[in-house]
C-alpha cells in the first residue's frame, strides 16, 4: 500500500535535508583533511629547509602563516601552450608612454647605465627595456605573498619539484639579510623584485653594486640593474653586437637555420625599409614569431640571452623592439607600431 502524498512529500523532504547535511558534512570533512595535508606537507617542509642550513628563526617566521591561493593555481592553468596575438602582445607592451619613459630613464639614471654598460658589456638601453617590461620602472613588482604563491604551486604536481626549490632558495635569501619576511611580495609565478627573478635566479645572479651588504632587488635600482646586466652576460651576451631586426624574406625562400650575414643577403633577405643588410662577421637566424613570412626577424646570438631570461619568442622581440624605441632608432614595422 502506497503512503499519502502528503507523507510521501515529507519523506522526500527528510531524504534531502539528510543528503544536504551529509554532503555539507562531507564538504567540511575534506577541507580538514585538506588542511590536515598541507599543514603536513608544510611541516615536511620545514624539517627539510632546517637539515638544508636554514636558520630556524628563518624557517619559522617565513613558514609560520604559509596558506595556498587557488588564485595562483587558476593563473597557472590558463597559461598558454602557444600564443598567438603577437600584435596585440606588442601593442600592450610598446606603448607610447613606456618608449617615452623609458627615454626619460635613459637620460636620468645615465651615469649609472654608463657604469654598468662599461663593467658589464650589456648596452643601456637593453637593461631599461627589461626593467621597463617586467615591472614598469618598479611601479609594479607583484602583490603576491611569495611564499604563499610559491608553497601553492609547490603542492601542485605540474611543477611541484621546481617550486620546492624556489621555496628554499627563497628562504635563503630571507636567511642572507636581503630581504625580511614580512612583505616579500611577487607574482603569482613566484617572480621577485624590480627586474622578476626567480629566487634560484637571485641565487645565482643578484649583486650586491650599490654595496651596502645586501643584494636588494626590491627598492635599491643600482643592485637591480646590476643584477640583470650580470645575468645577460653571464647567459652569453657579446658586447658590441645588437639582438637582431625586422626583415624582408624573399618570397619561397628557405630561412632554416643559422648562417652568417653575407649568406642571407645573397639569398635574399633584405631589411624591413628594403635596404641591404649590415655587413659583418656575424651569424644570424630567422625567428617567425607566426610561423609564417610575415613579420619576419634576424637575430644575432644576443637574442638568445633574452631567451635565457624569459623562454618567450614574443618576450625576447619585444625587449629587443623596445630598445631599439628607447634609443631613437625604432626598426619595427610589425603591426603597424
Amino acid at each position: 500500500m502506497r503512503p499519502p502524498a502528503t507523507s510521501r512529500t515529507a519523506c522526500v523532504a527528510v531524504a534531502l535535508a539528510v543528503g544536504l547535511a551529509a554532503a555539507l558534512a562531507g564538504t567540511a570533512g575534506e577541507r580538514a583533511l585538506a588542511a590536515d595535508d598541507f599543514s603536513i606537507w608544510l611541516r615536511a617542509l620545514e624539517a627539510e629547509a632546517l637539515e638544508r642550513g636554514i636558520s630556524r628563526p628563518t624557517v619559522e617566521s617565513a613558514l609560520r602563516d604559509v596558506k595556498t591561493i587557488p588564485r595562483v593555481l587558476e593563473l597557472d592553468r590558463r597559461q598558454p601552450v602557444a600564443p598567438k596575438d603577437f600584435c596585440g602582445y606588442l601593442e600592450r607592451r610598446l606603448t607610447p608612454t613606456r618608449i617615452e619613459r623609458g627615454r626619460r630613464v635613459l637620460a636620468e639614471h645615465r651615469e649609472l647605465l654608463a657604469e654598468l654598460a662599461a663593467d658589464y658589456g650589456v648596452p643601456a638601453r637593453y637593461l631599461v627595456a627589461l626593467w621597463g617590461l617586467e615591472t614598469n620602472f618598479g611601479d609594479y613588482l607583484g602583490d603576491y605573498p611569495l611564499m604563499d604563491a610559491l608553497a601553492t604551486l609547490a603542492r601542485n604536481p605540474r611543477r611541484g619539484d621546481f617550486f620546492r626549490e624556489q621555496i628554499f632558495a627563497a628562504l635563503q635569501i630571507i636567511d642572507e639579510g636581503h630581504h625580511r619576511p614580512a612583505g616579500l611580495v611577487g607574482s603569482w609565478a613566484g617572480a621577485t623584485g624590480q627586474v622578476q627573478l626567480m629566487p634560484t635566479t637571485f641565487l645565482a645572479y643578484a649583486v650586491d653594486r650599490d654595496g651596502d651588504g645586501r643584494k636588494d632587488v626590491w627598492s635599491s635600482l643600482p643592485d637591480s640593474l646590476a643584477t640583470a646586466a650580470n645575468y645577460l652576460r653571464r647567459s652569453g651576451w657579446r658586447s658590441g653586437q645588437t639582438w637582431g631586426r625586422q626583415v624582408r624574406l624573399p618570397t619561397g625562400s628557405h630561412h632554416d637555420g643559422s648562417r652568417p650575414l653575407a649568406d642571407w643577403q645573397e639569398l635574399g633577405v633584405r631589411r624591413v625599409d628594403g635596404r641591404d643588410l649590415p655587413e659583418g662577421d656575424l651569424r644570424a637566424e630567422v625567428v617567425l614569431p607566426l610561423r609564417r613570412p610575415d613579420p619576419a626577424f634576424l637575430v644575432y646570438r644576443n637574442y638568445r640571452t633574452f631567451l635565457a631570461w624569459n623562454r618567450s619568442t614574443f618576450f625576447a622581440i619585444s625587449v629587443g623592439a623596445l630598445a631599439d624605441e628607447i634609443s631613437g632608432a625604432p626598426s619595427l614595422r610589425a603591426c603597424g607600431i
